[in-house]
């Protein structure tokens, strides 16, 4: 009685390797991507829910205060995971994206008669997160006046 052995080939073990190789060549670049992505829009999020809670501070307190992180728990969010910095005689909130220090400003313009919310853009150059993350916001509202005569409750 002959026993035959069944098990695959030297060659056909090589092409499933060099199958696996090329699929993952194409799949981890999207995957990438998507990561992206995602943080992206969720840094983009965080500024726009940000500049709405300054908004709401402003408007329940009468007052704006230097530290953004105090009005606003999202900055506070971004700061402590040091996707933005604090400019306290400045009233702004720096969110830096990718290699970008400065993509998105979040400011408050203070004098003595009236506060302005100012969200302003800095060079993406050609950093995609900060492309992605620029393009995301929604700034036609801004500037927004919190407070002066020119504001109406």
């Amino acid at each position: 009685m002959k026993t035959t052995k069944k098990a695959f080939t030297m060659i056909e073990l090589v092409f499933v390797i060099v199958i696996l190789g090329v699929l993952a060549a194409v799949a981890i670049p999207k995957l990438s991507a998507t990561r992206t992505d995602a943080q992206a829009s969720s840094t983009a999020s965080s500024i726009m829910t940000g500049a709405t809670e300054i908004v709401s501070y402003a408007i329940a307190k009468g007052e704006t205060v230097s530290d953004l992180s105090i009005m606003s728990n999202s900055i506070a969010a971004l700061v402590s995971t040091s996707f933005a910095t604090l400019s306290l005689p400045n009233k702004s909130a720096i969110i830096k994206a990718g290699v970008i220090v400065d993509c998105v400003t979040l400011k408050i313009d203070s004098n003595a008669t009236d506060d302005t919310v100012i969200i302003e853009f800095g060079s993406a150059d050609s950093d995609v997160e900060c492309s992605i993350i620029q393009s995301l916001i929604d700034a036609d509202e801004y500037p927004m006046k919190l407070r002066g005569s020119s504001v109406v409750y």
